[in-house]
Parts: C-alpha cells; sequence; structure tokens
C-alpha cells in the first residue's frame, strides 16, 4: 500500500526535474568547457531557459578555483596558488567572459556610433582598448585575490571566489531582466542565451546568489563586510546598466561578458575594503 502511494508523486516529479536538471548541464554547456551527457542536447529554448543557472554555473566554476587554490596552497606559496585558481577559472570558461570583457572594451572605446561599436565588437581581432581593459582587470583581480589571502585564512578566500563567480553571474541575469537584447542578426553566438529572463527564471537565479552569498558568512565573515562586496558589485552594475542603455540603448552578450568580469572585480574590491 505504501508504494502504492509514494509512486504516483515520484513519477509526476521526475519529468520537472529531469527538465530542471537538463536546463542546469545547459548552461553548463554552454558557459563552460565541461563535458555535459549527450541526452542533453542544444536548443536556443533550452539555452534561454537555462538563464536562471547563471549563479548556478558562477557556484560550480568558483568551487572548481577554489580547489585549485587550495591545493596549490599546499606545495607553492600563495601567490603562485591565486595564479592557478585564476587560470583554472579560464580554462574552465573558455575565457567566455574575458572574451566578452575585450570586445566591450574596444566596442565601447573606439566606436562613435551604435553601428559601428556592434561591428568592433563583433570583430574577432582584439584591439588596445580590449587588451587594456583585459590586463587591468586581471592584474587587479589577482591582486584583490591575493590581498585577501594574505590578511586572512584560506577558507575565507575560497568562498570569496565562490561567491563572486556566482554573484556576479547573477548581476549580468539581471541585465537580461531590465534590458533588451539589441543585436538583430542571427549569426551571435550568445544570442540564445541573452534574450530577456523571465521573472521566474530571475527568481531562481536570485536565490541561488543569496545561497553564494551565504557561504561567506558561512566562512565566518561579517555581514558588514558581506553586504560591501555585494553592495560595490550593485553599483558597478549599476554603472554598467546606465551606460548601456545610454550608449546603446540595451546590451550584447558581449555586455554580460563584461558586467560579469567587472562586477567579480568589484565583489573582491568591495570585501577586502570592509575586512
Amino acid at each position: 500500500m505504501r508504494s502504492l502511494l509514494v509512486c504516483p508523486r515520484f513519477h509526476f516529479s521526475t519529468p520537472i526535474m529531469l527538465q530542471e536538471l537538463r536546463l542546469f548541464l545547459t548552461a553548463i554547456q554552454f558557459f563552460t568547457r565541461i563535458p555535459v551527457p549527450a541526452w542533453v542536447g542544444h536548443s536556443a529554448q533550452q539555452l534561454e531557459q537555462a538563464a536562471r543557472y547563471f549563479p548556478l554555473v558562477g557556484i560550480c566554476v568558483g568551487a572548481l578555483s577554489a580547489v585549485m587554490l587550495w591545493l596549490g596552497a599546499q606545495v607553492l606559496p600563495l601567490s603562485l596558488a591565486v595564479g592557478l585558481s585564476m587560470a583554472a577559472s579560464i580554462l574552465i570558461t573558455g575565457a567566455f567572459h574575458e572574451d566578452g570583457l575585450s570586445d566591450f572594451a574596444d566596442g565601447m572605446g573606439g566606436g562613435h556610433t551604435l553601428e559601428k561599436t556592434l561591428a568592433i565588437m563583433k570583430d574577432s581581432r582584439v584591439g588596445a582598448y580590449g587588451v587594456i581593459a583585459l590586463v587591468l582587470v586581471l592584474l587587479l583581480k589577482y591582486q584583490a585575490l591575493l590581498a585577501l589571502g594574505d590578511k586572512h585564512a584560506l577558507p575565507l578566500l575560497a568562498a570569496a571566489l565562490i561567491a563572486a563567480h556566482s554573484v556576479s553571474r547573477l548581476m549580468a541575469a539581471s541585465i537580461m531582466l531590465t534590458q533588451r537584447y539589441i543585436r538583430e542578426d542571427d549569426s551571435a553566438r550568445a544570442k540564445p542565451a541573452a534574450q530577456q529572463i523571465s521573472a521566474t527564471s530571475f527568481a531562481i537565479a536570485l536565490l541561488t546568489g543569496i545561497a553564494a552569498v551565504g557561504i561567506l558568512f558561512a566562512a565566518g565573515v561579517h555581514v558588514v563586510a558581506i553586504f560591501a562586496a555585494v553592495a560595490a558589485a550593485l553599483l558597478m552594475r549599476s554603472y554598467l546598466a546606465w551606460r548601456l542603455k545610454k550608449r546603446l540603448g540595451g546590451y550584447t552578450g558581449d555586455c554580460l561578458g563584461a558586467v560579469q568580469q567587472l562586477s567579480e572585480l568589484a565583489f573582491y574590491l568591495g570585501l577586502l575594503a570592509a575586512l
């Protein structure tokens, strides 16, 4: 009798759980180099719905970076361990967001009209603005992480990696909620993932980001410092959203990459300033 009561509930919930797992793995497939099972498949609709799991992808990337940080710190100086953790995150994502940052910087720096800006962003070549932006952001992230590690215990630094990767992707998802995607050509690789996110999907993303911030609290970080880190990321996101609205009237996939990278950096700086 008990099995008759339990089985209907199991069969009812399984398709929903399987669909959510498919969406999460779709996000993993698009934003990382981590292999996923063939049954996950690929479609524009899947990718659009997978936006709800962007912050969860950030938790995964941050966690793998934290593992590399911990392993490196066992046998190497902290400076090298931090460098290895950053290299790991770049390898895991295929420099997807870093590439967006460089294209964004080139377009915003070299384009004087909307059409020219979008054309520069689409160009695979990297210009001076892109190189300078990428080097500066990576250097500042490295220095911020190293300073956090010098001042505080390794678990705090690991928690900061996880939280920053997740919150920064939440900031990118919030741009999708409030602004419109402006590329009209179908050739853009990120187009299916860059459509406007639904309120339900964003709520899931928001809860994931909050959970990631909770990891910092569990690591012993004071609430004030956590608030400062999130506030810094929000300020960076707000500034970039204002620039995008004023300059482009919306966003592209490259813009989301820039929001992720710069919000991640702001998170570290805010946390460091308050600790």
